[in-house]
């Protein structure tokens, strides 16, 4: 469902990929490069080719650690943010649509899965530690 959800108008020329990266710079930010590469399931090295392209577009910017000019953090810029919302609207609206189309009984059903959905999504998070994921299910 969520491959369904993704291509939306206000992506533009945007890749499903580089969308994912924002959506993880944006969720993470200011975040590391190799944590953002882990986050988006992406090697470092395709990272590196796609982050200049979202840069020069201005939707998400560099910041180099003061203390390690090694180190450089990736965060949404506000435009980045606001592209990440007419998306995100693009894409509940979509499936306010289909979900309107449902029967009734096939909605209240989801209604009382909603809640196992979420906590499932949540344990499938990769930034979740196993201590986390122990904590959450006691």
């Amino acid at each position: 469902m969520s491959r369904r959800l993704r291509p939306t108008s206000a992506a533009g020329t945007l890749t499903t990929t580089e969308v994912d990266i924002l959506v993880a710079a944006e969720r993470q930010g200011p975040v590391r490069m190799s944590d953002l590469a882990s986050f988006a399931g992406l090697n470092p090295t395709m990272l590196s080719r796609l982050i200049p392209k979202l840069e020069a577009a201005g939707l998400i910017r560099r910041i180099h650690d003061a203390a390690d000019r090694r180190v450089c953090r990736v965060t949404a810029t506000p435009k980045g943010s606001r592209l990440l919302d007419r998306i995100r609207s693009e894409r509940n609206d979509a499936l306010s649509r289909r979900l309107r189309d449902l029967q009734a009984s096939q909605r209240d059903t989801l209604a009382l899965a909603l809640p196992i959905l979420e906590d499932l999504a949540e344990r499938l998070r990769p930034d979740w530690t196993a201590d986390e994921r122990k904590e959450r299910t006691a």
